[in-house]
């Protein structure tokens, strides 16, 4: 896949999809209405980011395209990939410990610091790669 072309898009499922790190130069798409909510996305090689309603959800180091974002009360589920890995950075609930499973491999619990931020490292490779953080 590598890119989504539109930067970000809604998905059949009513998941969101985003995120190009097959840019050279940053791109930008605000203003995007996804299920009441509105986001904006910053891509490009080096990094990608994604806020909901002014508020941070994802950043990526470098940039990465994610498919099937589903942000529920419980956590958050998606599908990343890139060139090489990445440390991807999560805006979740302040001070709550979430159990966190990488590619089908438990990788632990974490809690979240002040500003509700969790992060973790992820292993890239020809294949997207599956995350799940679920709140304990």
């Amino acid at each position: 896949m590598a890119a989504i072309s539109e930067l970000i898009r809604s998905e059949a499922d009513g998941t969101v999809s985003f995120g190009d790190y097959s840019l050279a130069a940053k791109a930008k798409l605000d203003n995007f209405g996804h299920k009441g909510d509105i986001y904006k996305v910053k891509t490009y090689k080096d990094i990608t980011k994604l806020e909901r309603n002014g508020m941070f959800v994802y950043e990526s180091v470098p940039g990465t395209a994610v498919t099937g974002l589903n942000l529920t009360d419980a956590g958050v589920r998606f599908r990343v990939e890139g060139p090489e890995d990445a440390q991807v950075t999560l805006g979740l609930k302040e001070e709550t410990e979430y159990e966190i499973t990488v590619d089908g491999v438990n990788a632990g619990r974490m809690k979240t610091n002040l500003g509700g931020k969790l992060s973790i490292s992820v292993e890239l490779g020809n294949e997207p790669v599956e995350v799940w953080v679920e709140k304990c």
